[in-house]
């Protein structure tokens, strides 16, 4: 199913500055440019990504919008239900690549 971009689920996901080690603070947004260029693969044709620094604790690693508003889970567990997707098993997914994503980034 191809959407069009103002239909498109944003995941807005945020990265701690310290999943990158002691000195990730340096790293933080080169990393994220580079994330952002590898999560982008990921079912482009009904997702838009956001990969940002996560500085305030508060908001939650991921988040999920669609044409910038934002959405609880709930919603955007029944968009991603409509989109045939089990947002666990996609939440897992996603966390579950970003060590892959780290060590690409430090060139292991």
């Amino acid at each position: 199913m191809v959407l069009a971009e103002d239909k498109k689920l944003t995941v807005i996901f945020r990265v701690e500055p310290g999943c990158l080690g002691p000195e990730g603070l340096s790293h933080v947004d080169k990393f994220c440019i580079q994330a952002l260029l590898q999560l982008q693969q990921i079912h482009p044709e009904f997702l838009k990504w956001q990969v940002v620094p996560r500085h305030d604790k508060n908001l939650a690693e991921m988040g999920f919008a669609i044409n910038a508003k934002i959405l609880n889970r709930d919603q955007a567990k029944r968009y991603m239900e409509y989109l045939k997707q089990d947002i666990d098993a996609f939440e897992m997914s996603i966390f579950d690549k970003i060590p892959d994503l780290i060590d690409q980034y430090f060139g292991r």
